[in-house]
């Protein structure tokens, strides 16, 4: 596991890759339309991730003080997707930006499904 480091004038301050991905995956949840963070699409299914695995369906790359990261989530159904995709970008650039201070460059997304409730379905 890679950390991010950062020379200050009185010591260095070291951010894991870990507290970037969960503060991703924070970020994420908050957005209204996702129902969830999911882990890798495997054989066409996915696992939900609950708020106990905020890291898990998160991936950074972190090179010098830039940051992308991709995030694997699952919209509600009747949302839309691009307005969605959109709002999630956003909150998670704000949030390691703003609580880490480092540069986002790109936060990609990747919608592996959407969760309708049995009602939606029956009709």
């Amino acid at each position: 596991m890679s950390e991010i480091k950062n020379e200050t004038c009185i010591g260095q301050v070291q951010i894991s890759n870990d507290v970037v991905s969960t503060i991703a995956g924070t970020a994420a949840l908050e957005v209204d339309g996702v129902y969830g963070m999911s882990g890798n699409i495997k054989g066409g299914l996915y696992e939900i991730m609950g708020r106990k695995n905020l890291s898990k369906g998160v991936i950074v790359q972190v090179e010098d003080e830039e940051v992308s990261v991709e995030v694997n989530i699952v919209i509600k159904f009747g949302e839309k997707v691009h307005e969605v995709s959109k709002e999630v970008q956003s909150k998670i650039k704000t949030a390691i930006e703003t609580m880490t201070g480092l540069t986002v460059v790109s936060v990609d997304i990747n919608v592996l499904g959407i969760h309708a409730p049995k009602e939606e379905l029956a009709n």
